[in-house]
Order: structure tokens, then C-alpha cells, then sequence
């Protein structure tokens, strides 16, 4: 008994010491990495990101409500963020990535600005008469349509149809934002001045031909707008000769075709096709994607969590969190993620089956 109680008097007194000598430590802003290690470096990763789905038959009437209550010049970019239920006020979808749907009525445009943050749009309501200038060469937005918006460009978008455009802006501002590398200007007019005739990006780079003397700074693709007719056309084509993945159906990425490396530097960005009936094998990987639902209907299985998705819906699956995908007609999903700053890091992991 005075063994036992002279070991906890004897702990009680170590315990002591340390808060004390902590006490005294933090006075000069030191702290025990004994203390947080777990913590700070987790055996596995732990994601606050939870699944959720964002129907976008909720989501358009909440849009149309916005656009009556502030303009697009007043917002400057009229958004509803995708915020992932847990991480509530945080602006993000996944801890790294930002989302958000922007609508642009009939006659608007949103003013001309640039932002180290590097942006992408994927199209998910548009008429023709719709568009986007990026560094001084305008091009339409059709639905389906993945458009980008490299770092530091300036870039304005307008609506000259008659309905309302509407897409999902997919941004990498929380890494931008963890280094403190954030940088925001606004260009004074409304439109970048348009300097290159629609099309030009996709004429030098996009036929498997360049300029001789051609010069591209950056990592970025060249090609800022994929337009979703090709991207349909060679999924389509894919099928004809090829059995689908058993993880991904079929599946394609988006590349910069000056080295087949992914489009943009810190964004991975990928089309799939599942045929009706298509289930998926379980998957999981250290980059939390963002899923758009171009067409088709089906399901996400992700741990407990059912996914029941539709056209135009946008769904997320957190990092290193196994899920299926099931079509229940055919189906083809855009997605995002994480993944291309990922590699780039040489931290990014994946789990087949």
C-alpha cells in the first residue's frame, strides 16, 4: 500500500515538474514536441473532411436568389461556397481545395481581376453566348466544359445569352494561402483588353503541333479550355476497344500537351465514364476528390455514407477514405483533387481493393 502510494506521489510530483518546466519553456516561445507528436504526425491520416453531395436542384434556386439580391459587379464574383460539413466556415471542400458554384446572368459581366491562387471552372449550365478571357483571349462556355484559369492571369467572365451560366469554380487558394504566397489585384476596367482571336490557344497546342519558335512560361497547360465535346468523343471512342477498369471505368486525365504532365501544377483533373451497371472495386487515395455529375445516375458508397447522385450534382469523398462508385445508367463524372501537388510532393498514396 505505501508502495502504491508512494509511486503516485512520485508521479504526481513528475507531472509537476513538467507543467512547471513548461511553463517556464513557453515564456520563450519553446514547446515539448514530446507533447503533440502524435498529433502533428499521425500514424494515418485523419481527415475533418466528411462525404457530403450538393443536389444541384437545391443549389440553382439559392443561385437565381443571389442574383437578385447583389449584382455581379457588386460581388465581384457572385459565389456560393461548397462548404464541407465538417469543416463549417472554412471556405473549403476539402482542407486543401476550394469550391463554389458562380452564376453570371444575361448582359452581366465580372470585372476583370488576377490572383496567385490558380482557378478552374467546369461548366455546368450555359447557353451559347457565355464566356470566360484569360489573359486576353476570350472563349465559350458550353456545359461540360473544364476551363482554366492559371496563376496570375488576368481573367473576366460574361454572360451575352439570354439564361444564365453557371459553373463550379474549383480554386487551390488553402495551399496558395499555407505558404503565405497570396496576391490579389484588380485590373480598374471590367474587361481585359482581347488581344487573341477565340480559339488561338487551342489551334498552336491542342493538334498535336506547335509553333516552332513557341515559348510558355509556366506550368500550367497552355490550353485553357478542354472543351467537354472532345473530352466526350475520346471516352466514347475508349470504350470501343478497351474493357473498363475495374476501379475507374474509364478514365482520363486532363494533360498539358507540351509534357503530358497533369493540366495545372497543384489540381489533378480527370473525366470517367461508368457504363450502366458499372460497380466500382474499392479505392482510396490520400487526395480528397470533388466529383461532378455530367451525366447519368448512381451511387458513392463511402464507408458508411450513401451518396445518391444526378445530373449537375457535385459530391465530395474525403482523402484515405475507401468508396465505390455504381452507375445505375451510364455515367460520366468529372473530378478534382489534390493529387498533382500531391505527386509533386512525392506524398501522394493510393489502395486498390
Amino acid at each position: 500500500m505505501e508502495t502504491s502510494h508512494g509511486a503516485a506521489a512520485q508521479s504526481a510530483e513528475i507531472s509537476r515538474q513538467r507543467q512547471e518546466f513548461y511553463g517556464r519553456a513557453a515564456q520563450h516561445n519553446l514547446a515539448p514536441l514530446w507533447e503533440v507528436a502524435q498529433a502533428i504526425v499521425p500514424p494515418l491520416p485523419s481527415s475533418p473532411c466528411v462525404p457530403a453531395l450538393w443536389r444541384y436542384a437545391d443549389a440553382r434556386p439559392y443561385l437565381l436568389e443571389a442574383s437578385r439580391l447583389i449584382s455581379a459587379a457588386e460581388a465581384q464574383r457572385r459565389v456560393l461556397i461548397l462548404e464541407n460539413p465538417g469543416l463549417p466556415g472554412q471556405s473549403r471542400i476539402t482542407p486543401s481545395l476550394y469550391a463554389g458554384l458562380q452564376i453570371v446572368m444575361p448582359g452581366e459581366i465580372a470585372p476583370a481581376h488576377r490572383h496567385t491562387p490558380a482557378a478552374l471552372r467546369f461548366v455546368v449550365e450555359s447557353s451559347r453566348g457565355a464566356y470566360t478571357a484569360v489573359g486576353g483571349e476570350r472563349t465559350l462556355m458550353a456545359a461540360g466544359d473544364f476551363v482554366i484559369t492559371p496563376s496570375w492571369s488576368w481573367h473576366d467572365h460574361g454572360n451575352e445569352s439570354a439564361d444564365p451560366v453557371i459553373w463550379i469554380d474549383g480554386l487551390d487558394m488553402h495551399m496558395i494561402n499555407l505558404f503565405d504566397a497570396s496576391f490579389f489585384e484588380q485590373f480598374g476596367d471590367d474587361r481585359f483588353p482581347v488581344k487573341r482571336p477565340e480559339g488561338s490557344a487551342l489551334v498552336e497546342t491542342g493538334n498535336n503541333l506547335l509553333p516552332v519558335n513557341f515559348v510558355h512560361r509556366g506550368q500550367t497547360s497552355p490550353i485553357f479550355n478542354y472543351p467537354y465535346t472532345r473530352t466526350r468523343e475520346a471516352l466514347t471512342s475508349l470504350t470501343r476497344h478497351q474493357e473498363p477498369d475495374r476501379y475507374d471505368g474509364y478514365k482520363m486525365k486532363y494533360v498539358n500537351p507540351l509534357n503530358g504532365d497533369w493540366a495545372m501544377p497543384t489540381i489533378a483533373t480527370c473525366m470517367q465514364l461508368l457504363p450502366k451497371g458499372f460497380v466500382t472495386a474499392s479505392y482510396r487515395s490520400t487526395a480528397g476528390t470533388v466529383f461532378a455529375v455530367v451525366e447519368g445516375e448512381g451511387e458513392t458508397v463511402v464507408g458508411e455514407t450513401r451518396l445518391k447522385w444526378g445530373p449537375r450534382d457535385t459530391f465530395v469523398v474525403p482523402g484515405w477514405r475507401s468508396h465505390q462508385h455504381r452507375a445505375d445508367a451510364e455515367a460520366v463524372l468529372f473530378s478534382f483533387s489534390d493529387r498533382a501537388a500531391q505527386e509533386r510532393l512525392d506524398i501522394f498514396r493510393e489502395e486498390r481493393g
